[in-house]
């Protein structure tokens, strides 16, 4: 990716970020649709979790990334500290790519 492709982003997300403030007293949201919003944005987490669990480079990733994050996200889930969660998480993945496990 080139600097321009980068900046030409950069610019982008920022201008996106800032139409929320400009927008917020001009746009009348409904509730539904503000809930369905802030859900869209968890379900939008997710699936780039899932997919960066299981695929490397588009291919199937192995049992041992899947393992690592699901026990990230079990930890995470029941509000271990975001150290522990990342250290447990690399550390499964790791141990058992040692093991043998692809």
């Amino acid at each position: 990716m080139s600097w321009l492709e980068v900046a030409a982003l950069a610019v982008g997300t920022f201008l996106i970020r800032l139409s929320g403030p400009f927008l917020r007293g001009r746009v009348e949201v409904t509730d539904r649709v503000e809930t369905i919003l802030r859900r869209s944005a968890t379900v939008v987490l997710a699936a780039l979790v899932a997919t960066s669990a299981v695929l490397v480079d588009g291919a199937w990733a192995g049992w041992a990334l899947p393992a690592g994050v699901l026990v990230g996200g079990v930890l995470a889930w029941r509000k271990a500290p975001l150290a522990l969660v990342v250290v447990a998480a690399a550390g499964t993945t790791a141990l058992l790519r040692l093991a043998g496990v692809a």
